[in-house]
């Protein structure tokens, strides 16, 4: 199992909007989430940025995602709610792992 993360920025007072559209995930957007190898999403939230975490089948599972028709009508619906850059691309970011542990607990 690989993991990713990566960082969103929202615009401001869109948290709880963010939250609601997520709590009324559709159900097609959730087949094309397992269809693309995602087994686990969480999203975190701090200061305006949406930390998530996933755990994931390969390398191109978040790109598949990203390239499907269903994921381009979940993004347009998003999109009132996200922060983008001066260049119109999302405010978005990799992050990198730097450190785990698993114990047996």
């Amino acid at each position: 199992m690989i993991r990713k993360a990566f960082t969103l920025r929202l615009k401001p007072g869109a948290l709880q909007e963010y939250i609601d559209r997520h709590e009324a995930i559709w159900p097609e957007m959730v087949a094309e989430i397992e269809k693309s190898g995602i087994k686990v999403m969480t999203a975190f939230h701090h200061d305006g940025t949406i930390f998530y975490y996933s755990e994931v089948e390969d390398e191109g599972s978040w790109d598949r995602l990203w390239a499907s028709p269903v994921h381009d009508r979940w993004a347009e619906h998003f999109k009132p709610l996200i922060a983008f850059k001066d260049d119109g691309t999302l405010d978005t970011g990799d992050l990198q792992e730097v450190w785990r542990l698993e114990t047996g607990a």
